[in-house]
């Protein structure tokens, strides 16, 4: 595993909590710190803390582990009206073998529309008999 650190605000105590893959950490003196080898060891602890949802945002690293390892119950997707084509731009996920494989299909639950931005909402989990 890579050498992740994951911040959580929780709002409804104000409490601070730092998931990182290294000891120690910088941030020790500001946030209880969690050491952790996968994020289902962070899901488990979240939810033993009464998290029952939690939104995870990221890059394509972030994206790539959560949906490799089978962790994510919705995906939401926006598709803007651009082309981004260069090499080097960053992609929703890195090459990996992704539960299912290629042949799994998502459910679509749902488009909205905001502005000229179609956002899809996915569940991974379910699996759709394609068209």
């Amino acid at each position: 595993m890579a050498n992740w650190t994951l911040s959580c605000d929780f709002a409804l105590r104000g409490a601070r909590l730092v998931y990182s893959a290294t000891t120690p950490t910088t941030v020790d003196h500001l946030a209880e710190t969690k050491t952790f080898s996968n994020f289902s060891e962070i899901l488990d602890d979240l939810g033993a803390r009464g998290v029952r949802k939690l939104m995870v945002e990221g890059g394509t690293s972030i994206h790539t582990a959560f949906l490799k390892a089978g962790l994510a119950d919705e995906i939401r997707v926006a598709v803007a009206p651009m082309l981004i084509g260069q090499a080097t731009a960053p992609r929703f996920v890195n090459p990996a073998e992704f539960p299912g494989g290629p042949a799994r299909r998502f459910h679509l639950a749902d488009v909205t529309k905001v502005g000229d931005v179609a956002v899809l909402r996915y569940f991974p989990k379910v699996s759709s008999s394609g068209p």
